[in-house]
């Protein structure tokens, strides 16, 4: 069984569906990259450079189960034909951040299914992210994901 791993930051929009902030759709993307951590005298630096190759796609959406809780389910597409289906292990957490104005969350989804390349995947991928009053989102995700 093949694994593979990814990290990438993911950038768009959150928007509610309809009248209610319940239930929230997110559409985002990265382009490919590489994300350099390195450990030093002064401590850890860290950083994310482009890296030739396409664009990956998000979407999901997103449905609060309180104030600071929610679930989300979704798809990501690497390239044509190649993509991820997710949903929410357990709930997600979402509150205030040390930046005025911006919640800050996590979330870790299972893969449920997927398509060309990711035909019979399994996995578990992690998002730690930044959402803004206007539904800015800053999605930064890793994952390891089992190949048939």
């Amino acid at each position: 069984m093949a694994q593979i791993i990814y990290a990438m930051q993911f950038k768009g929009q959150a928007s509610p569906v309809s009248e209610s902030p319940m239930v929230m759709k997110a559409e985002t993307s990265s382009p490919s990259s590489s994300i350099i951590s390195t450990v030093g005298a002064n401590g850890l630096e860290g950083g994310i450079q482009p890296a030739s190759g396409e664009e990956a796609k998000f979407e999901s959406t997103i449905e609060m189960t309180s104030e600071a809780n929610f679930q989300e389910k979704g798809t990501i597409t690497f390239g044509p034909g190649n993509r991820l289906y997710f949903d929410t292990v357990g709930e997600g957490t979402i509150g205030a951040s040390a930046e005025e104005g911006v919640s800050h969350g996590s979330i870790m989804w299972k893969i449920t299914n997927g398509q060309g390349q990711f035909e019979g995947a399994s996995g578990l991928i992690t998002s730690n992210f930044t959402l803004d009053g206007s539904g800015n989102v800053v999605d930064n995700q890793f994952g390891v994901i089992y190949l048939k």
